[in-house]
């Protein structure tokens, strides 16, 4: 089947008519009508009349692959695998803006330059900063001034000792309001959930405190994950500090946007359907989406549970390399983590590319921006002069991968929200009242054909991934848009801007193949792009050797608006 470039086709509402149109939607007198026609807009009309003959699957894909490998080696110890971040980073292209990392946080503690105690004020002092200002950028929905500096005062007196806990031990990270933290509500983004604090971490977010990070707070996002803006209307609009008019992306807006800001190299997002990638390309900073069921989700906010993953988003490669391997693994509180090898990062110190086959498909790789294309390509390019290998490989069904993916995220949210739909439909958002109204008018069959589809798909990318080692194409079709002054109080409802922003996001999320999004260029209005890699399950060292090496190879530009925490 030829790749489908046809723009999709439905009229944007926001403000009045957002509203005007959630309340015909919701009524039982005008939502049949209504329904009909924008089920038949996003392509569910069209999609219902395509064939499937796979059978339905009873497991996501990578669990057979799993089970077809052969037992994992034993693994290097975990001082090995953190070794291979200890050697110094590669150097950047001249004039690239130093982001700060990880690795600056510890050695400025170690060499007495600063404490974590001032790291900590500085960070308060720049979060009042960025909420005064006009546009606020609103990155947090939560942060706890005690906790934060109790948190400090142990790391700095554990470094007084020379007893440091971890290779995180006091550099700040900011958790995405999906996932729980001890002492801090969760609300997803919404009014009113969160009434009671969390009793314990999520998982991950217990793996990197275990190693010494200061969680700074609960970032904003998207309202439940279901947007790619990070336009809140209960929370305020989070921003982007790249231009704080345009969205940062979502719906982990708020991760992306501290990391960018400059009040953490690490944040822990949360992806059903690009929300790591998305805000981490409009930001400029790296963001990593494992194999399904690499990280745990226990903590994690149940809402696309056949898509959802956990990663990191960061100011480098290495940050993300850390948060990776220290949060990767098993957890018996979470079935889906449990088959799975040993989480490494073995050949991460390479920069050598030779002979790494990668995979395009030139019709999606093209589908974007001028500008976002042409960065991609330089990439291409560079990664190429490196020794990698081009090939164009074929991908069929992309055309449907979108109305497949559509249909499985807004059928799993709309169930895992059943209970709050029915007691707190009028205190969500106009843009998420509508997309659960719909998604509730879609039948089972309609995700029993989507997962048959699907199924579909991950034999296309299976098939592609046999011939190459990693399929490249841009994260998002165009840089971060604008924020019009008529969603903050409601949201939006644009169908063809969502489109494109996801375009190239959603097969990672259907097939469990774990990607990444890295800064490659810069649009002509100083908007960063990001380049997107995917690779065979398990496979994230390679996706996170392969970003480190385009760091030589990108001059990375400041964010307009910034903080400095170090001096």
């Amino acid at each position: 089947m030829a790749y489908d470039s046809t723009p999709i086709q439905a009229p944007r509402a926001a403000g009045a008519l957002l509203r005007a149109l959630t309340g015909l939607a919701e009524n039982p007198l005008t939502s049949n009508l209504l329904a009909g026609t924008l089920l038949e807009s996003a392509g569910i009309v069209r999609l219902r009349q395509v064939p499937a003959e796979e059978p339905l699957p009873v497991e996501p894909p990578v669990f057979a692959v799993a089970r077809a490998l052969a037992p994992p080696e034993a693994g290097r110890s975990p001082a090995a695998e953190l070794a291979l971040l200890d050697a110094p980073p590669p150097d950047p292209p001249a004039g690239s803006h130093p982001f700060r990392s990880s690795r600056d946080f510890v050695r400025a503690y170690q060499e007495g330059r600063t404490d974590p105690v001032q790291v900590a004020e500085r960070i308060l002092a720049a979060s009042a900063s960025a909420d005064e200002a006009s546009p606020p950028l609103r990155i947090f929905i939560a942060q706890q001034r005690d906790d934060l500096l109790r948190q400090a005062e142990e790391s700095a007196a554990r470094y007084r000792a020379g007893h440091a806990c971890g290779p995180l031990d006091g550099v700040p990270v900011a958790v995405k309001d999906e996932l729980d933290v001890a002492g801090y509500p969760t609300t997803v983004g919404t009014r009113f959930l969160g009434r009671q604090p969390a009793p314990e971490d999520a998982t991950v977010v217990g793996r990197l405190r275990a190693a010494g990070a200061l969680i700074i707070g609960k970032t904003n996002m998207h309202e439940i994950g279901l947007g790619v803006t990070g336009v809140n209307p209960h929370h305020g609009a989070c921003r982007n500090p790249y231009d704080p008019a345009r969205a940062p992306g979502g719906s982990s807006s708020g991760p992306a946007a501290a990391v960018a800001y400059g009040l953490c190299p690490l944040g822990v997002g949360a992806d059903g359907g690009g929300s790591i990638r998305i805000p981490a390309s409009f930001c400029g900073v790296v963001g990593l989406k494992s194999t399904f069921g690499r990280l745990s989700e226990h903590g994690a906010a149940p809402l696309c549970w056949s898509l959802a993953h956990v990663g990191p988003i960061a100011a480098t490669a290495a940050d993300a390399a850390l948060g990776y391997l220290l949060m990767a693994g098993p957890d018996p509180r979470d079935p889906n983590s449990l088959h799975q090898p040993t989480p490494t990062l073995a050949g991460l110190d390479r920069l050598d590319l030779q002979g790494l086959k990668l995979g395009i498909y030139p019709p999606w790789f093209e589908h974007a921006d001028a500008p976002v294309v042409a960065a991609c390509r330089r990439m291409l390019d560079e990664l190429v002069q490196a020794g990698a290998e081009l090939h164009e490989i074929d991908l069929p069904d992309l055309d449907i991968a979108r109305t497949v993916h559509l249909i499985t995220i807004v059928s799993e949210m709309a169930t895992a929200h059943l209970r709050h739909y029915a007691e707190h439909r009028r205190a969500y958002g106009h843009d998420t009242r509508l997309n659960l109204v719909l998604a509730r008018r879609l039948a089972a069959t309609d995700y029993d054909h989507a997962q048959r589809l699907r199924a579909r798909i991950w034999c296309h990318f299976a098939r592609a991934l046999e011939q190459v080692e990693l399929i490249v194409s841009p994260a998002t079709g165009c840089t971060a848009p604008p924020i019009p002054a008529d969603v903050l109080r409601t949201g939006e409802s644009n169908l063809p801007l969502t489109t494109k922003i996801m375009r190239f996001a959603q097969p990672a999320n259907l097939t469990g193949l774990p990607a990444i999004s890295v800064p490659v260029g810069y649009d002509p209005d100083g908007l960063p792009i990001g380049l997107q890699l995917m690779a065979r399950p398990w496979q994230e060292a390679l996706l996170l050797r392969v970003a480190r090496f385009t760091e030589t190879r990108c001059r990375r530009q400041p964010p307009r608006v910034s903080c400095e925490l170090l001096g």
